[in-house]
């Protein structure tokens, strides 16, 4: 590499949608991007345990994005091989990372009793990666020395999501994370960007659109009376982060507003309740929208007929209770989690319907459902599905094609390359192309472990 020059390697979130984990080598550093976990049809993909393709005591530090687990999931067992350098965030994604880990060992921890697989780490190592912990707002340049700097621009895809804005030379390069579906219900919009030469940018859906904003509304009010009309059940798998927040906003605001008569809804998932406190901990990073309620004295997260059940003794109750009502469990995608027991309880009843409101990636029980399964095996019970299987995107946390080519408009002109990631093939290759052929710009969907020198 000359000295002028930096490289950027790919060893996750390539041909996947999960295990981003990107290596920059400039000025003679190394920094990782992100370091999360491959998901498949278990909580941990078998990969998830494979060597890490470089020395972790080789790495200076390790920038994260945001507190999603196919972002942070891996940095433990990184610690626990060595890394000894510097952990950088936002405030809020700190938090975040502390409760997702401990709750993705419980899970490990099960998956150990029912499957003989060990945990990728243990308590000791969340300790260890805590200490290495260090946070810093939007805006703030963080100098890592030879002329390099650092800095984040809310992303706006989950409350303390970033982009790494890179500084050199007077030339940016960027790493964005998942950029967030704007507006969004709860956190503010996706910063503006210019003037970037270099850009490492999402694809989770560089192939399609999602409902527009008003249509996800109308759709979840229809979905709920349909639930309502039939005396039924309405089962939500929700990732417990953003997600959980953002329904419980939309129903609370369709109560508060009456464009709904109040319904029973449980919030069963320990971790989304305790995220919640997360949430209410950090109002400056809401959006205008949400801002004003609060002001009004309104609880967004909070409403007549909302029910928590943190413990599991309440949450094997919610069976017993009356219909019509609302579940919103974990996990999103049916790893694990209370979830898996309302699917098994609940998926054999016509008069349920099971609504997916986020992306299910190939080969979990959730993308298996929503692909129309009509028999499936969960938890060592057989399942035959009866019940209305439902989707809306509109809900996702993630920019949509057209957005995803805007976002990139905004500094096509000083683009010398953008480097398509994190969404399967051919959601990267659609967008790859859609950049080229539409912008000009010199898109590439980067292989697993290929390496690129760039100018910068």
């Amino acid at each position: 590499m000359n000295q002028g020059g930096s490289k950027i390697t790919f060893y996750g979130g390539t041909g996947s949608v999960t295990g981003a984990n990107f290596l920059l080598e400039v000025a003679n550093k190394k920094i990782l991007i992100d370091c999360g976990l491959f998901q498949g049809k278990d909580f941990c993909d078998d990969c998830n345990y494979d060597p890490f393709p470089y020395d972790p005591k080789e790495i200076d530090m390790l920038i994260v994005t945001h507190g999603h687990t196919d972002h942070i999931g891996r940095i433990p067992r990184l610690v626990l091989f060595g890394f000894n350098g510097i952990i950088y965030s936002t405030p809020p994604t700190k938090d975040i990372a502390e409760v997702m880990y401990e709750d993705a060992l419980n899970i490990m921890r099960s998956e150990q009793r029912d499957k003989g697989v060990e945990p990728l780490y243990d308590t000791k190592d969340i300790s260890s990666t805590l200490s290495l912990w260090k946070t810093v707002e939007y805006h703030d340049k963080v100098d890592i020395g030879s002329g390099v700097t650092f800095n984040f621009l809310d992303a706006g895809h989950i409350l303390g999501s970033a982009m790494v804005e890179f500084s050199r030379n007077g030339k940016k390069l960027i790493f964005t994370g998942d950029l967030g579906n704007s507006p969004a219900p709860i956190v503010k919009d996706t910063e503006k960007i210019e003037d970037v030469s270099y850009m490492v940018m999402e694809s989770v859906y560089g192939d399609r659109n999602h409902e527009d904003v008003e249509g996800r509304g109308k759709l979840l009010r229809r979905i709920i009376e349909e639930t309502r009309n039939k005396n039924g059940t309405l089962l939500i798998p929700a990732f417990s982060l953003q997600r959980t927040q953002t329904l419980l906003f939309e129903i609370n605001k369709m109560v508060e507003d009456k464009e709904i008569q109040p319904i029973d809804v449980y919030l069963d998932t320990p971790l989304g309740i305790r995220i919640l406190d997360i949430y209410r901990k950090y109002p400056e990073h809401f959006n205008d929208r949400i801002k004003s309620r609060l002001d009004a004295g309104d609880d967004p997260f909070d409403f007549s007929g909302l029910t928590l059940t943190p413990k599991s003794s309440e949450s094997r109750k919610i069976v017993r209770e009356k219909n019509p009502k609302i579940i919103i469990a974990g996990s999103g995608m049916s790893h694990g989690g209370r979830i898996r027991a309302h699917e098994i309880e609940f998926l054999g009843d016509k008069k349920t319907t099971l609504l997916f409101v986020g992306y299910q990636s190939v080969g979990s029980l959730g993308r298996r459902l929503q692909d129309g399964q009509k028999r499936t095996r969960i938890d060592d019970e057989w399942v035959t599905v009866r019940a209305d299987i439902r989707s809306i995107t509109g809900y996702s946390a993630h920019k949509e094609m057209d957005q995803l080519i805007d976002f990139v408009e905004q500094t096509a002109p000083s683009l010398k390359e953008v480097f398509v990631v994190m969404g399967e093939p051919k959601s990267s290759l659609f967008l790859t192309q859609r950049l080229r052929d539409f912008l000009g710009v010199n898109a590439i969907a980067p292989e697993s472990g290929a390496s690129y020198f760039i100018d910068w």
